[in-house]
């Protein structure tokens, strides 16, 4: 497997161990893409410049060719590229859950009590 598209310039803003920003990962990984990784959570500065390219706070946010792609999963990441032309159907499977959330971002569930 080799890069479809060596010309694809990718700047991904992700979270060390988000389940979303894993999500990304995968994708690039599937696809066997050159990306840099910019740690949000440990890097004040990428944190910043994320905010300030995308114009909000939620992560990831990928940016493709100078495209940004705000507040997305691997899913998005992959459909906006294919759609796009920038890289060419798989039939391989992603080593990691592509639409997963952060484990903060779970709901969990809730105790609840009622009274007679």
């Amino acid at each position: 497997m080799s890069d479809l598209n060596p010309s694809l310039n990718i700047v991904a803003y992700l979270k060390p161990s988000c389940g979303w920003s894993q999500g990304v990962r995968a994708i690039m990984r599937k696809y066997n893409l050159s990306f840099e990784d910019r740690d949000i959570i440990n890097d004040p500065v990428q944190r910043q410049q994320m905010i300030e390219k995308s114009g909000q706070m939620l992560s990831p946010c990928v940016e493709i060719n100078g495209h940004m792609l705000a507040d997305v999963s691997g899913e998005e990441v992959e459909a906006f590229m294919l759609a796009n032309s920038m890289v060419q159907p798989s039939g391989v499977e992603p080593d990691a859950p592509i639409n997963a959330p952060c484990p903060d971002e779970v709901p969990q569930p809730q105790n609840m009590q009622f009274r007679s």
